[in-house]
């Protein structure tokens, strides 16, 4: 299905008010799913300068991702990278050994936005959200985090410096 095709089924959904109804397309059109994921459920609406996603749940056990109720006002590349995001922690949340460190999560998950390795199938984001260090920096400098990722965070580096 290309891209217009995908666009238009998540908007019908969006003027339907079917905002699950489409996250839950979503993690199946992309392949995106994963048996811990027991559902979304609503958070406060987002507004342009702060979309915000959560993944919620003990470790081991069904996740909850909370996705904003206005989410596909927003650019689809983004929510469904932001989706996608969300699923990595789940990962992360569910098998052994548990990423127990927020910052190690977040840079996970950022970097999967980012490289598409996990899921191929997500569509680019745009350059203005590929730039984000924040989680890596968190982790301590010259920390032994920090040396597990020195070769993610250089791909980042060279990313950010291609798009000028």
């Amino acid at each position: 299905m290309n891209y217009k095709k995908v666009k238009s089924k998540v908007e019908t959904f969006h003027n339907q008010r079917k905002t699950k109804e489409a996250a839950n397309w979503i993690i199946q059109h992309f392949q995106l799913d994963d048996h811990y994921l027991k559902g979304f459920e609503f958070r406060e609406k987002a507004d342009p300068s702060m979309i915000f996603l959560t993944t919620e749940g003990d470790f081991g056990g069904q996740q909850i991702i909370r996705i904003p109720e206005n989410s596909f006002q927003f650019p689809l590349p983004l929510m469904i990278s932001l989706i996608a995001h969300e699923m990595v922690h789940v990962h992360q949340k569910t098998r052994q050994p548990f990423v127990l460190d927020k910052n190690e999560r977040e840079w996970q998950a950022y970097y999967e936005m980012l490289s598409q390795k996990i899921f191929p199938n997500i569509p680019e984001i745009s350059n203005f959200h590929k730039k984000a260090f924040d989680y890596y920096n968190r982790m301590g400098e010259g920390s032994e985090l920090q040396a597990n990722y020195a070769e993610q965070k250089k791909e980042v580096e060279e990313l950010i410096a291609s798009l000028g």
